[in-house]
């Protein structure tokens, strides 16, 4: 089964700051482009920087705890269907 998310609802669960985690140490990093508050597109790219402020990473490890918190009994339904 597969459900098709948004941009903005994967961003929103703090994954994508891990992703690019990962990501940094091969210079790399999924970029989300805005014009004003619109997300205008979203793509690869090479990057020179590499790791996060602490802030940062607190603000998204805040957010990925909560989507654990918030998505636990679905995940464990989930998977042992």
């Amino acid at each position: 089964m597969v459900t098709k998310k948004s941009w903005e609802e994967f961003r929103n669960t703090g994954l994508l700051l891990i992703i690019n985690q990962i990501l940094h140490a091969f210079g790399w990093a999924l970029v989300f482009s805005y014009d004003d508050e619109e997300l205008k597109e979203v793509y690869p790219a090479r990057v020179k920087f590499r790791g996060f402020d602490n802030e940062s990473i607190t603000k998204n490890y805040i957010k990925i705890s909560e989507y654990m918190k918030d998505n636990a009994d679905e995940l464990l339904k989930e998977i042992k269907e």
